[in-house]
Formats: C-alpha cells, structure tokens, sequence
C-alpha cells in the first residue's frame, strides 16, 4: 500500500449499508475501517451497530447471530446482547461478567442510508448528515445503485472533486471546468460550471457537491435534468475503500424521457469510475505536489482535509500547499 501522510481512517460519518438491505430481524456482517462489524435491525425496526466478535470467546455475532427482539444472541455460547452493546443474558450461568458487552456505534439512519459515526479517539459527532428532501419524494426516481471497492483511500477519491484538470484530461470533458471551492467547518462545498456535449449542441451544465467530511458526498447535477448523486466512500481495511453510489433523477414528461436521459447520465459516471480507477490504483501521493496556477482549490481541500484526522501535528504546509505565488494564482487560499 501507498503510504500516506495521515491515517488510514479518518473521522466522520460513513455509510455500511442501504436501508432496505437489512429487514427486522435481520443479520449483517461488514468489515470496516479496519474491524469487523455485525449489523442487526430490532424486530422494532431500529438499526445497530457493534464490534462483532463475542467478548466470551471471540465468536463473530455476524456469522450465526439470531436477532431476538431488540437484542442478539451469539451463536457460539448463547450470550445475548442488547441496548448499548451490554450482556442482558448468559443462559447457563448465575451472573454476568460485569464488563460483558460489545462496543456500540452511533448510528444514524435516514435517507435509505445507515451510517455510522467513526472517530479515532472516540469523540462524539460534531455534526450530522442531513437527510434528503428527494428521498422518497415522488417527483423523483428510487435510487438507482452502483457499487465498487477500489484499491485506494478516502482522500485521494475526494480530492478528484476539485482536481478540474483531470475532467479534460481523464474523461475527456470538453473543456477544463471552471472550479470554486467553499469549506466550512466539516462541509466542503465545490461549485463546477462547465460546457457538456448533447444532441442539440453544447450546454453549459452545473455540478454542486457538497461534502460531508470524508464519507458522504452530495452532487447535485443541473443543465439537462436535475439529477442527485450520492456518493458515499467508506474505508475498509487501510487498503481499500467501498464505493456505494446512488442516483435519482428529477422525473421529466415521460417515464420513457426520464429513464433515457437518466441511464445516459448513469453510463457517464460508470466510464469515469472505469477511468479513473486505475489511476487512484497505482498512483503515489505527493506531500507536496507540484502544483500550477489551473489545478484549482487542492490546496484549499488538503488544508479542509486535515480535520479528519486524529494525531496530526505537523504545520498546515506539510499538507500540500503549494508555495504562495502559485497558492495566490490558482485561488487555492483558505
């Protein structure tokens, strides 16, 4: 693997899975930011997260762990956990070991997504991932999934975002966007204009992101029909990332004219994922890149990006900045 100048998990809100994937009852096992995790919804519909191996004798609650009302039992021994990851139950003993429990997650669900709060010195959410007025709104399309996990890490997939050159470059835009950038406290916000080719000609089309920290990403695409990406990177094991994207488009005239442009706009972002890949696969991260006065705001995102990470106390400059005359041409100043 690459080394990078920060840890492999940074802090913030990151997505385990799709609402609809785990009914009442129902068992998940997930590996992230380097653990495993077991997943399970209540039989009252709420949706829990803990470290997934058994404190007893280390069985992995995702493989064979039955749900049993608001609690799971372990398929190794029968300790059953409920409320705050503690034992509420050891069926052939007289007393519980006092520190029997799993690690709970802070889990937040809405918007078809189920994330979790993941924070390297164990702090509590300093913000949240606001939820979706189109989710569920009839004048807009159910999410159309796409899912990768590619060999690289949160940082490298964000800064794409404000890396206007690469859109020419990689994917054969037809002209280098025109990039802003707005950070604001865990947000980045990221406003690109540019000339997209349709049968009628060229348009000017917009794209506005809005990032939520490192894990969840808004785009918001407008020019041809009002589209809604999210875009959500989850770290799994210091070596890869899972890569789960929605869509959902603003409904035209017709099924017929919805469904075409949409699958049109889907095939794109599909080609630039195929592109780029490789790319993120097998490239190094510069510490301090060389940058020029066209690259945009990659200063102004590394800078942003530092707040992820626990245990960084290296000077702001260490993160990539370029030096100040190229900092004031290409607008990358905080």
């Amino acid at each position: 693997m690459r080394k990078y100048p920060f840890p492999a998990f940074p802090n913030g809100w990151f997505q385990l899975a799709w609402s609809d994937e785990v009914a009442p009852g129902e068992v998940r096992s997930l590996h992230a930011f380097g653990k495993k995790l077991v997943l399970y919804r209540t039989d009252g519909g709420e949706a829990r997260v803990f470290d997934a191996h058994c404190p007893h004798l280390g069985a992995d609650l995702g493989v064979g762990g039955k749900v049993e009302g608001d609690s799971i039992r372990c398929p190794f021994h029968g300790w059953r956990f409920g409320e705050g990851g503690r034992c509420v139950e050891v069926p052939y003993a007289k007393r519980i070991p006092p520190a029997a429990a799993l690690r709970p997650w802070t889990v937040r669900e809405h918007s078809g997504l189920v994330m979790v709060w993941h924070h390297a010195e164990g702090k509590g959410p300093d913000g949240d991932v606001p939820a979706l007025s189109e989710f569920g709104d009839a004048a807009w399309t159910p999410y159309e999934r796409r899912h990768w996990r590619i060999r690289t890490h949160n940082h490298e997939m964000g800064e794409n975002q404000v890396d206007r050159a690469h859109f020419r470059f990689v994917h054969g835009t037809l002209e280098v966007p025109e990039c802003e950038a707005e950070p604001e406290g865990p947000v980045f916000r990221v406003y690109q204009r540019s000339k997209m080719a349709t049968p009628r000609g060229p348009i000017i089309g917009k794209i506005d992101i809005t990032a939520y920290g490192y894990g969840v990403s808004l785009v918001r695409f407008s020019g041809i029909v009002d589209t809604l990406l999210i875009a959500c990177v989850t770290p799994v094991d210091g070596e890869s990332v899972d890569v789960n994207f929605a869509f959902t488009v603003k409904k035209l005239a017709s099924a017929e004219a919805t469904g075409g442009v949409g699958k049109a706009l889907i095939a794109d972002i599909e080609k630039q994922m195929r592109e780029d890949t490789p790319i993120w696969e097998n490239k190094i991260y510069h510490e301090r890149p060389l940058l020029c006065d066209g690259d945009g705001p990659i200063a102004q995102y590394r800078r942003w990006a530092r707040q992820f990470y626990s245990g960084l106390d290296e000077p702001a400059q260490r993160a990539g900045d370029p030096e100040p005359a190229a900092q004031s041409r290409q607008g990358g100043t905080a």
